[in-house]
């Protein structure tokens, strides 16, 4: 098996201006999505957690995952995010409007400004979220200085990356299975459930 690093294509790679000027949604609170999926998965330098959020901007489903540094073309970014979207909420393909958006936290020691790898990560993003009938939302990194939403302003100093202790990665979703799509709506009272899974072979999905 090839062990060649995956290397970035300008093609499938976003700038933070292109970021800008695409028009995306923003996050309606930041500060709460980045505190609410830091509760949930804890992560520390080196792992990505893809968030699912609701209409009104609540957490209702995501994952916690670490890349191999070697892969860092955008394509086999989104096959990794498109894994794992499918894992954890309906596509919703068949739906006049995107019932849900999705968001990228990711956690390093430095830089907390963008890079060529985040840009590739942007792009997955975009693209994964199109073919999973989501919206593309907010793109976070977080570091030891605290987390930033890159392509806009806002920012903050807690939490931080490594501000706890390491954790299994995760999948979590108060998503109903594809047998029962109508009850989507979920209470507002109701909280993400935790579900340790097994690291799934990232390398495998990426190459798919």
């Amino acid at each position: 098996m090839s062990r060649e690093p995956h290397t970035t294509s300008p093609a499938r790679s976003v700038d933070p201006t292109a970021w800008q000027e695409a028009g995306l949604p923003t996050m309606l609170d930041p500060r709460s999505v980045v505190g609410e999926l830091h509760r949930i998965h804890l992560p520390h330098p080196g792992v990505t957690v893809l968030g699912v959020l609701a209409a009104d901007g609540r957490v209702v489903a995501g994952a916690s995952f670490a890349v191999p540094e070697r892969i860092t073309d955008g394509w086999h970014l989104r096959n990794v995010l498109l894994a794992h979207l499918r894992h954890v909420v309906p596509h919703g393909l068949r739906r006049r409007a995107p019932l849900h958006s999705a968001v990228v936290l990711q956690c390093r020691d430095a830089p907390s400004d963008w890079t060529e790898l985040d840009g590739a990560w942007m792009w997955a993003l975009r693209d994964a979220s199109g073919l999973h009938g989501m919206r593309c939302g907010g793109y976070i990194t977080l570091t030891e200085a605290g987390w930033q939403v890159l392509g806009e302003s806002r920012r903050g100093r807690s939490p931080q990356a490594g501000a706890l202790g390491r954790r299994a990665l995760s999948t979590v979703s108060e998503l109903p299975s594809r047998e029962h799509l109508p009850a989507l709506t979920a209470s507002p009272e109701s909280r993400p459930r935790p579900a340790l899974m097994p690291a799934p072979a990232i390398a495998q999905l990426a190459a798919q």
